[in-house]
C-alpha cells in the first residue's frame, strides 16, 4: 500500500509536488494535543483584549510649555501678598517645575515689593532656592539665578548667614556650558558683590579660592575682584591689607587667564591703596611707643620691601613683575608726555 502511494506520488507533475509542499509548510500549528498538530484559534480573551496583542502605537505628543524670563523692572506687584506668603514654600517645593518657576517669581515680586513681609521667611526661602539651583532643568535654574540676584539687591547683608551654600550653587551654575543659565549666575553674582558688604563677603570668597574646579576659582576670582575696591583704604586696613596680596597673589600662576587678569587688578588696587595708607599701616616689629614713633620718622616701608616680607620669593618676585610692570609703563608715558610738549615750546 505504501509503495502504491509513492509510485503515484513520483508520478504527478513536478508542479503539482511544488504546491502540494507549500501548502503543507505554511498550514499553521498553533497548539498540540495529545502529540498532535491541532490548528485551533486565538482564545476570545486575546481578540476581546487588545492590550494583550502587540500593535505599533504611535508616540506620545509631549507638551511644550514656554518659561517666560521677566527682568526684575518688569515684574509686576503681587494682587494678595498675605495669600501668595502662605503658598510660597509649598510652590518652591513642589514636584512641578512650572509651579517652581511661579513661586520663584513670586519671590521675587515679595522681594521687591513687599521685603519686609518677606524677611522673617527667608531662613526657609533661600534653602528652596539652593534646591532649585540644583535642579536639572535649565528653566528653573536660570529663573532660581534671577531670583538670587533680586534677594541680594533687596536683603543686602541680612542673608550673610544663609550665604554659603548659595554662592556655592552659583558659582557652579556660572562654570558651566549652558549660556543663557551662565548668564544669569552671572548677574547674580554681580549683584552679590555689588550689594553684600565686602567685610562680610570676602571670609566666604577666600575658600573659593582654592576649590579644585579652575571654572570656579576664575568666577570667584572675579567676585573677589570686585569687592576689594568696595572696602576703599581704611576698610582695605582694617581688613588686613597682607591678607588681601596673599590671597591676590595666589591667583598669578592660575590655570585660567580670567584667575591671573583678575588677581592683577586686584594686585594694583592694592599697591596704590599701601602706596596711600601706608603711614596708617603700623609696623609689627614697634613693641613700644617709642619705637614705633622712631620707625615712623624713618624711611617708609616700600612696596617691594612688604611684599617680600608677607610673601615667599617666587610669589613676592610674581606679585613684582605685575605691579612694577606697570608702573615702569606709567613712568614711560609720563616721559613720553613731557619730551613731546617741551619740543612744542
Amino acid at each position: 500500500m505504501a509503495t502504491n502511494t509513492l509510485q503515484d506520488l513520483n508520478s504527478l507533475p513536478v508542479t503539482e509536488k511544488m504546491s502540494e509542499c507549500k501548502a503543507s509548510l505554511t498550514k499553521p500549528c498553533v497548539g498540540k494535543m495529545n502529540g498532535k498538530s491541532d490548528d485551533r484559534p486565538l482564545p476570545s480573551s486575546v481578540v476581546s483584549n487588545p492590550s494583550l496583542v502587540e500593535t505599533e502605537k504611535p508616540e506620545a505628543e509631549k507638551a511644550t510649555v514656554e518659561v517666560e524670563y521677566i527682568e526684575s523692572q518688569n515684574l509686576n506687584n503681587v494682587d494678595d501678598a498675605d495669600a501668595v506668603l502662605k503658598s510660597v514654600l509649598a510652590g518652591l517645593d513642589s514636584k512641578d517645575w512650572v509651579s517652581v518657576c511661579d513661586a520663584l517669581n513670586n519671590v521675587r515680586r515679595l522681594s521687591i515689593f513687599h521685603k519686609e513681609t518677606m524677611l522673617h521667611m527667608l531662613e526657609k526661602v533661600i534653602p528652596l532656592v539652593v534646591k532649585s539651583l540644583k535642579n536639572p532643568r535649565s528653566a528653573v535654574c536660570k529663573t532660581a539665578c534671577m531670583t538670587s540676584a533680586d534677594i541680594f539687591s533687596a536683603y543686602n547683608d541680612h542673608i550673610t548667614d544663609l550665604l554659603d551654600s548659595l554662592l556655592t550653587q552659583l558659582l557652579l551654575k556660572s562654570s558651566q556650558d549652558k549660556r543663557f543659565v551662565c548668564e544669569a549666575a552671572d548677574k547674580a553674582l554681580t549683584s552679590m558683590t555689588k550689594y553684600v558688604s565686602p567685610t562680610l563677603l570676602l571670609p566666604k570668597l577666600q575658600p573659593c579660592l582654592k576649590n579644585r574646579n579652575p571654572r570656579i576659582r576664575a568666577k570667584a576670582s572675579l567676585c573677589f575682584s570686585r569687592s576689594v575696591p568696595r572696602l576703599g583704604v581704611e576698610g582695605i586696613t582694617e581688613y588686613g591689607i597682607d591678607k588681601l596680596v596673599q590671597a591676590a597673589a595666589s591667583q598669578l600662576s592660575d590655570q585660567l587667564p580670567e584667575s591671573r587678569e583678575a588677581a592683577r587688578t586686584v594686585l594694583l588696587e592694592l599697591q596704590t591703596v599701601y602706596e596711600k595708607a601706608q603711614p596708617l599701616i603700623k609696623p609689627e616689629t614697634a613693641s613700644s611707643p617709642e619705637e614705633e614713633q622712631q620707625t615712623l620718622e624713618a624711611e617708609p616701608i616700600t612696596w617691594e620691601i612688604f611684599c617680600k616680607s608677607k610673601l615667599s620669593a617666587l610669589s613676592a618676585q610674581a606679585v613684582l613683575r605685575v605691579t612694577n610692570v606697570v608702573a615702569v609703563t606709567a613712568r614711560e608715558s609720563l616721559v613720553t608726555t613731557g619730551s613731546s610738549s617741551s619740543s612744542q615750546l
